[in-house]
């Protein structure tokens, strides 16, 4: 599995993630979206820990830095 996922990337993941799980747990959103967006935000989460997602590898992005081969 190759990394896919950047530093900033992580982070802006990570955020929404947080946002998403304070929305639910105060009501902001709730019955059937609100299970949508808890989801959301563990799949987030768990992409953000991996480095890796399927959505970027299915359409071929990649927003980690690359490693220089030169060295």
């Amino acid at each position: 599995m190759n990394v896919n996922v950047g530093s900033l990337d992580k982070l802006v993941r990570l955020a929404l993630a947080i946002i998403l799980i304070w929305l639910f747990y105060s009501d902001v959103l709730s019955g059937t979206l609100g299970i949508v967006a808890l989801i959301l935000a563990l799949v987030l989460t768990i992409t953000s820990l991996i480095n890796f997602c399927p959505l970027y590898a299915a359409f071929r992005i990649n927003t980690a830095k690359k490693k220089d081969k030169a060295a």
